[in-house]
C-alpha cells in the first residue's frame, strides 16, 4: 500500500534529508520546514529508517485538514481509517504541538484526537474497550496556523539513536548533525579526514560509516518492525541487503582529543559501531595537530565556551587552531560552533556560512575551501 511519508528533520537539514532521499532514488519531494515529505510503501518505510542518516523520523502522515475548533479537530480524527494501520490491540498514545493556533491546548487536543480515534477504531473493529496490550502506534497532533497533520511515527527512539555511543564527552553533538556536516563538506573517503577535538568521536564515526556504506540504523531496531503491516521478511531482507552493502575500502580518519578520557570513550564507541579498524585515535591538545599530508580535510566541533570565563578560553582555542590550520597545505576545514564571531578570533572568513542546530542551540557551520 502506498503512503504518504515525512522524514523529519532538524532545522537547517531539510535539503540534505531530501539529497538523501533522491540518492536513495526518491523523486517528487516536497520540501517543508523541518520536514520532506513523499510517497511510498512498507518497503520504503523500513528502507528510510534503515539508511537516512541526516532525518529524525520517519512518520505516516495520516490526515491534514483545517480545525479551529475541538468540534472540527475531533470529526476531521474520526473520518481517518485508523483501522488500516492499526490491529484491535494497538497500544496507541497520542503527543501534540500546537504553533500559531486557535487550538492552542496542547492537552486538550491529544486527549481529543485520542477519543476520535477510538470511536473510528469502534466503527472499524465493533467493540466498545480496547485492551491496548499489543504493538506500539504513536499518534502525534501537530497544528500549524489551524492546520492539523495526524502522523503516526515508525521509528520509535530518534533516528539519531544509532546504538553505539552509550556515553559521550560534554556538549556531544547529535548522530544526525554529525553525518550531515560530513555529507555537506562532499569529503570522500580516497581523502585523509581528521577531527583534532573529537570529543566522543562522533563526527569521526559517522563519517567512517559513511566511507564504509554501513547503513545508520542496521544495529538497532525500530517499533514499526512489531506492526503486522510491514512483514517480518521485509526487516529481515533489507538488512541482509544493507549488510551485503558494506563495502572494504581501506581509508583513514585521525579522530584525537585533549582529554584521554573522552578518547577511550571514543574508542569504545567505534568498537560498537564497527569502524574501529578504519580511525585512529590519539591523546594530543589540538595545539599539536599536524600532518604532512597535502589535501586532507577538518570536519570538528570545537567547545562553544557559553560562560564568560569558557568563552574567553574558547575565543583563545580558536585563536590557536586558526595557526594550527593555517600550516596545512591545501586542506578544507569545516568548523561548527555557536559563536558568531568566530571568524574573528580565527582569523580568515569563511568561503561559506551555514546556520544549522545543534538541539536547540543556533550553530553555524563555517567552510574554508583550499584544497587545489
Amino acid at each position: 500500500m502506498e503512503y504518504t511519508l515525512i522524514a523529519t528533520a532538524t532545522f537547517g537539514l531539510e535539503s540534505v534529508v531530501a539529497m538523501e532521499l533522491r540518492d536513495l532514488g526518491y523523486e517528487d519531494l516536497h520540501i517543508e520546514n523541518g520536514r520532506v515529505i513523499f510517497q511510498g510503501d512498507e518497503m520504503d518505510i523500513v528502507t528510510c529508517n534503515l539508511w537516512l542518516r541526516t532525518a529524525d523520523r520517519v512518520l505516516i502522515r495520516m490526515a491534514e485538514f483545517k480545525a479551529e475548533s475541538f468540534e472540527e479537530l475531533f470529526q476531521g480524527t474520526t473520518k481517518v481509517d485508523w483501522g488500516f494501520l492499526m490491529p484491535e490491540d494497538a497500544f496507541m498514545h497520542v503527543e501534540g504541538k500546537s504553533v500559531k493556533s486557535k487550538l492552542h491546548s496542547v492537552p486538550d487536543c491529544q486527549s481529543i484526537v485520542k477519543k476520535a480515534v477510538v470511536e473510528s477504531m469502534k466503527n472499524k473493529y465493533h467493540v466498545e474497550k480496547f485492551e491496548e496490550t499489543g504493538a506500539e502506534y504513536k499518534i502525534e497532533v501537530g497544528i500549524l496556523k489551524d492546520i492539523v497533520t495526524l502522523t503516526v511515527d515508525t521509528s520509535g527512539e530518534g533516528l539519531h539513536k544509532r546504538g553505539y555511543r552509550k556515553n559521550s564527552g560534554k556538549a556531544p553533538i547529535k548522530e544526525t548533525l554529525a553525518a550531515a556536516l560530513v555529507l555537506l563538506s562532499k569529503w570522500d573517503p580516497s581523502v585523509i579526514l581528521a577531527d583534532p577535538m573529537c570529543g566522543s568521536g562522533t563526527i569521526a564515526i559517522e563519517a567512517a560509516l559513511i566511507g564504509k556504506n554501513i547503513a545508520p540504523g542496521l544495529s538497532r531496531n525500530f517499533v514499526s518492525e512489531q506492526w503486522g503491516i510491514i512483514p517480518q521478511d521485509l526487516w529481515r531482507d533489507l538488512r541482509k541487503y544493507a549488510l551485503n552493502s558494506i563495502n572494504n575500502k581501506e581509508f583513514r580518519i585521525l579522530a584525537s582529543d585533549i582529554d584521554g578520557r573522552v578518547v577511550r570513550t571514543a574508542m569504545n564507541n567505534a568498537e560498537k559501531a564497527g569502524v574501529e579498524d578504519c580511525i585512529a585515535f590519539q591523546k594530543i591538545p589540538v595545539q599539536e595537530f599536524s600532518s604532512s599530508k597535502c589535501g586532507g580535510f577538518i570536519i570538528s566541533n570545537p567547545p562553544y565556551g557559553e560562560r564568560l570565563g569558557e568563552l574567553e578560553e574558547a575565543e583563545k582555542l580558536y585563536e590557536d587552531i586558526g595557526k594550527v590550520f593555517s600550516k596545512l597545505k591545501d586542506w578544507n576545514y569545516f568548523i561548527i560552533t555557536a559563536d558568531d564571531k568566530f571568524e574573528k578570533y580565527f582569523g580568515k572568513r569563511s568561503n561559506k556560512n551555514r546556520k544549522l542546530y545543534n538541539g536547540r542551540l543556533k550553530c553555524y557551520y563555517y567552510q574554508y575551501f583550499n584544497r587545489k
